[in-house]
């Protein structure tokens, strides 16, 4: 076992052909005559196999003072996600014997591993992966008998969704939200496609899960249509399995693809699966809880939920009777032996959340701008900071004049960025998208306001964005918002274009050869 001195990363593993030179994970140099080798991970099929990656490569921190489900816990988690630390699994949850799991997607090293990625990679680098893996081909998912899920059952009337240690988050919640990073399992009943989809879940009793199912979410399309039908909607909810189903039920995929089918190509391998016998739908083998029943179609019939602390920094949501929303009225909970609940923190940028959209979103953009065929993509990228959704910064090598409005505008078209996206900046080749001291150099000497910018007056919008109005007046101008791009690229057609200060390239290579005489406390 190796430790970095400068990040304390730890890794093992069998010894590689060439010394290793720098840490793997923050690039720190290794001193000279110190043997290191690298262990590498494949991307973990459940969520105990991530702790123990975690824990391996000095990522994990066990809480075991005891720690109040109410508040207390998601602000300890808060705090440390601000700290930029470790993922945390308390084992002392004050009335429980069951731990929680959070801060776990908090940093990219962490995501990493949950993708069996390297650690030292950034958003990008685990974007411009992640887009390798999923248009290489989807994987469909296996189907087995049995698995660590059917351990244990509660059924009827004994459900009891109180039964684990599930914490209320923020002050001015609703209650204590059961679904952070569960994903809700649902099946058009037309197509039989099915969708993973990540939404907030509400307890309002020990049997029932309030749900908020924006409009034009696959879930709600799919609810319509079991209303159409006159029938409740079978549902199941997942916490665990594959850390990385937080990932894809959380991206906006075109409608139609069946998330286990990504989550098997970023696995690289099937998921495994289980046909529920109660709701017909397919479940992880490996999940640490799963929560099954019915939604009430119809609206006469829906609950009042929310508030809810959300990603943007605000709350959204109102207990009220003029805002019903639909409802899970539970009939079975499946749940392994000792079973781990995995929530996370909201709130302000930047937490699981918002990292969780940033990767997922920068990779689906950069998917479906290569799938439609836009040319000379270099990098995209959407800051957690914007949590996670409403920048893009998109990096291309320019090809034909106005290559650089066809490249927001297509990010603009695209399944994701037409939901919610108010900004694209468009930089060069010579600036990778998520270099934002660049970024900002390239808004001040590449682009000219009033030459460079397009504003698109109506497009589609989230209701969770806290800078639309918020009087009920003007429920239908939150489904809309403008959008703005800023095209910072040096144009394609001028003769004349401004040089660049560049290094001299030998002199760089002469340098890189001297880097270990220099000792410079970085790598290079």
């Amino acid at each position: 076992m190796e430790v970095c001195s400068v990040c304390g990363f730890r890794w093992e593993g069998e010894e590689e052909k060439e010394p290793i030179e720098s840490c793997p994970k923050c690039g720190s140099p290794i001193e000279s005559g110190q043997s290191h080798s690298h262990r590498k991970f494949s991307a973990p099929g459940d969520l105990r196999e991530f702790i123990e990656i975690c824990e391996e490569v000095g990522e994990l921190k066990r809480i075991k003072a005891e720690v109040d489900w109410n508040l207390e816990l998601s602000h300890i988690a808060k705090i440390n996600e601000e700290k930029r630390g470790p993922v945390l699994l308390f084992e002392n949850v004050r009335d429980y014997s069951t731990p929680v799991l959070t801060s776990a997607f908090t940093k990219p090293s962490k995501v990493a591993l949950a993708l069996g990625m390297d650690p030292s990679y950034g958003i990008v680098d685990i974007a411009r992966e992640w887009t390798e893996r999923v248009t290489g081909g989807l994987v469909s998912p296996k189907f087995v008998s049995d698995g660590p899920v059917l351990e244990n059952k509660m059924e009827g009337d004994d459900v009891k969704l109180t039964a684990f240690p599930v914490p209320f988050w923020t002050p001015l919640d609703g209650g204590r939200y059961f679904g952070t990073t569960a994903y809700l399992v649902t099946k058009d009943p037309e197509t039989g496609f099915v969708n993973c989809g990540v939404y907030r879940m509400q307890i309002l009793d020990d049997r029932s899960l309030g749900l908020q199912l924006l409009k034009g979410k696959d879930a709600e399309v799919m609810l319509n249509k079991y209303r159409e039908l006159g029938k409740p909607m079978p549902a199941a909810v997942v916490v665990g399995g594959p850390p990385l189903g937080f990932l894809v039920g959380s991206t906006l995929v075109p409608y139609g693809t069946n998330e286990y089918d990504v989550m098997g190509a970023l696995l690289q391998r099937p998921v495994e699966l289980i046909e529920s016998d109660l709701t017909g739908l397919p479940v992880p083998a490996r999940a640490e809880i799963v929560v099954e029943g019915f939604i009430d179609s119809n609206p006469e019939n829906f609950r009042p939920e929310g508030p809810f602390g959300e990603y943007t920094g605000y709350y959204s949501g109102k207990a009220q009777e003029t805002f019903p929303k639909p409802w899970l009225k539970v009939e079975r909970i499946l749940y392994r032996d000792n079973p781990i609940f995995w929530g996370t923190t909201v709130g302000r940028p930047v937490t699981d959340t918002h990292m969780v959209q940033s990767i997922n979103r920068t990779a689906e953009l950069w998917t479906q701008l290569t799938n439609m065929g836009v040319p000379g993509i270099q990098s995209v990228y959407i800051p957690p900071e914007s949590t996670g959704r409403f920048w893009a910064i998109i990096s291309i090598k320019q090809l034909y004049p106005g290559h650089g409005r066809h490249a927001g505008l297509a990010a603009f078209a695209t399944v994701l960025g037409n939901y919610g996206l108010k900004g694209a900046i468009i930089v060069d080749e010579d600036i990778r998208a998520d270099d934002l001291d660049r970024v900002w150099w390239a808004l001040s000497v590449r682009y000219n306001p009033v030459e460079d910018t397009e504003i698109i007056k109506k497009g589609r919008s989230t209701p969770l964005d806290p800078s639309l109005p918020v009087h009920t007046d003007y429920y239908d101008r939150r489904m809309l918002v403008s959008r703005i791009l800023m095209d910072a690229t040096t144009p394609y057609e001028w003769e004349r274009k401004p040089t660049v200060i560049e290094l001299d390239k030998d002199v760089v290579e002469k340098i890189r050869k001297r880097w270990k005489e220099l000792d410079l406390p970085f790598s290079f």
